[in-house]
């Protein structure tokens, strides 16, 4: 068999497109799970559903896994806080525990936001503080997979951006609509810094480092990997304007930070 078999969940959503599409495009055999969608080298599943995923992974019996799933928008995860510990903690538990028995490594994808951005830039090591509920739950992923095997690895990224299915995919181009409501003026925050990071790069680092640790057993633990360019959500839409030669005039940088769940006001890592 293989030694480059690889499971993708989330592989419909915006990293997991990128990620299953690199890997495909470096000679790997892929599956990709998806909660609803299914399509070439796609399988619905809901991962949640420990049992169906347990069978689904050892009839595919892959050497690795990258677990791209999860709720990620901060704001709905209050909404929803049973459903979020479900897909963020004790599924990615799951697939953790699973991936070592079947001898895997697992990629657990996580994020900057577990940290409460009091004391940028945060290295691999730095202790985390996450400041809101989705940055806890992405923490106890972190814990839980690094838990069920030492030699898993932990990818922590920043915001992403790349090409999306809907505007409001993003946490970038959602951006973009403030720019076609012109009708009234908007307040936007400057206050946030943010480290926007494309995805087709994550998925590369995503192949890199399954393709490394398959010679280098050093290769495992948690890593970082971020944008250099530092934005606030107006730098934001300032850049998207001038991209899109739209008019901003009606927007107006807003001192105070976002509104909703707390964020970090810098967490660059």
């Amino acid at each position: 068999m293989s030694s480059k078999r690889v499971v993708i969940t989330g592989a419909s959503g915006l990293l997991g497109r990128a990620v299953l599409a690199a890997f495909k495009n470096s000679q790997w055999t892929v599956l990709g799970t998806s909660f609803s969608r299914t399509g070439e080298d796609l399988v619905s599943i809901d991962i949640c559903n420990h049992a169906k995923t347990e069978e689904l992974i050892r009839n595919f019996m892959p050497n690795c896994i990258v677990h791209c799933a999860a709720q990620r928008f901060p704001d709905k995860v209050d909404k929803d806080l049973d459903g979020t510990i479900r897909l963020n903690v004790e599924a990615t538990k799951n697939l953790a525990v699973l991936a070592a028995k079947l001898g895997a490594t697992m990629i657990y994808i996580s994020t900057d936001y577990v940290f409460d951005g009091t004391k940028p830039p945060y290295s691999e090591t730095d202790t985390p503080n996450p400041l809101n509920t989705y940055g806890k739950t992405k923490l106890q992923g972190e814990q839980v997979t690094l838990e069920s095997s030492q030699d898993h690895i932990v990818l922590r990224v920043p915001v992403l951006y790349g090409p999306v299915e809907y505007i409001g995919e993003s946490a970038v181009t959602v951006l973009l609509q403030l720019l076609f409501d012109s009708e009234s003026n908007k307040l936007v925050s400057d206050s946030e810094i943010r480290y926007p990071s494309h995805v087709d790069d994550i998925a590369f680092i995503c192949v890199k480092l399954l393709e490394l640790k398959q010679t280098n057993a050093d290769v495992k633990g948690i890593f970082h990997w971020g944008g250099k360019e530092s934005m606030t959500k107006y730098g934001m839409v300032q850049d998207i304007a001038s991209v899109f030669q739209l008019p901003m005039s009606h927007i107006s940088p807003d001192p105070n930070q976002s509104q909703g769940a707390s964020r970090p006001h810098n967490a660059q890592l």
